[in-house]
Formats: C-alpha cells, structure tokens, sequence
C-alpha cells in the first residue's frame, strides 16, 4: 500500500512507489498532491481538515473516511486504520520540521506494520529487532535514536555496540558500509534507519 501525506512529493514519486505498492490511501491533505500527480486516491483518512471542496468533489465519497480525532496525527490515522504487508509513505519529508518530526514518532509506535518513508534523497523506516542488508560498501547509513537505544552492529565503519546512542546524545549517523553484508541489532530502545534512496528494493527485499 502507498500512503501519501501533504508534505513535499512529485509525480515520480507517487508514480514509482504505485509500482511497488498499486493501493493509494491519502493522508487527508495528501488527497490533493495525489490529484496533482494525476491519480485519484482509494481511500482519503484524516480529519479532513485539510481537503479543499474541490479535491472532495473529484474523490467518489465512499472513498472518504473521517477520523474525528484531534490528538493524533493524520499520518497515524491512517496506519490506524489500514492493513497492509507494508506501506510505502510519500510527502511525510521534506516539508514542516514539525510534522516531519511526529511523523517520525509515529513510525515508532506503529511497529506492527513496515512503513518505509521515501524522500527526496532518503529512505527511512523504523529499525526491526534485527535486519541484515545487502548494500554496496561505502554506503552512507545512518542510524538515529527515537529513545536510549543499546545496539550491535556488523559490516559498519563505526560499531553501534557498547555505545550509549540517545536523542540527546550519541546519535549513529553518517555512518559508512565496509562491507556488503550489513547488520544492525537493536537489543533496546527505538531507532529509524536512514539510507540513500536508491536502496529502496533491497530494504525492500529484507522486510
């Protein structure tokens, strides 16, 4: 499933992650980026706060669902609300620092579900208990904690193991590949990884 919010996004991107993912839910306001990259969402979820007439009007109504919540985020709304294998999220980047950020949150806790967030030049998702990747070595891979996180690490220039990673304190990244086998542990805490773009299929192939 693509999920697409009222963040930064183009064309391209919904075109290439509909793909992988063929099933459209809009984000209440990402109803109107996906108008403007020419395909009419599934579902539209939200409070709808931020859907203008005219977007509501091109959308069949039985393809609309209110979520009358004010203390959550339309982004967690939707995963609410959806069930998926995974879910492939566009226009979450890119856009307010403030929504950017509890989208992040979100990603946390909603482990249940692999959501991986595709920006302008980044890949992000919430890291699993374990994930072995298969990456070309010398790739920038980061590793940024949610909470106090305890990790081990094969295959990176900068083992996470035995350091104190924490939000406000170490965090892991810029790290760099040193070999085409990478693995990460997360033994406590939260952590997202973030990757280049471009090794969107081989986080794919791991989840």
């Amino acid at each position: 499933m693509t999920l697409i919010g009222g963040g930064s996004v183009n064309a391209a991107d919904v075109i290439h992650a509909l793909t992988i993912a063929p099933v459209l839910v809009a984000a209440d306001g990402g109803a109107e980026r996906a108008l403007a990259a020419g395909v009419v969402p599934d579902r539209v979820i939200g409070d709808l706060d931020s859907l203008s007439d005219d977007a509501r009007a091109q959308i069949p109504a039985d393809r609309i669902h209110p979520v009358a919540d004010q203390d959550s985020t339309d982004f967690d709304k939707a995963l609410r609300n959806i069930s998926a294998p995974f879910v492939i999220g566009v226009g979450f980047t890119g856009g307010r620092i403030d929504h950017e950020l509890a989208v992040f949150s979100v990603l946390v806790q909603r482990a249940a579900m692999p959501v991986i967030l595709l920006g302008a030049e980044d890949v992000i998702l919430r890291a699993p208990d374990a994930i072995t990747l298969t990456l070309p070595v010398g790739t920038r891979f980061s590793v940024f904690p949610m909470s106090e996180v305890a990790a081990r690490s094969d295959g990176l220039n900068w083992p996470l193991d035995g350091l104190p990673l924490s939000p406000g304190g170490m965090v892991g990244t810029s790290n760099i590949t040193t070999a085409p086998t990478v693995r990460v542990e997360v033994e406590r805490g939260h952590a997202l990884l973030i990757l280049p773009r471009k090794h969107l299929d081989a986080v794919l192939a791991v989840l």
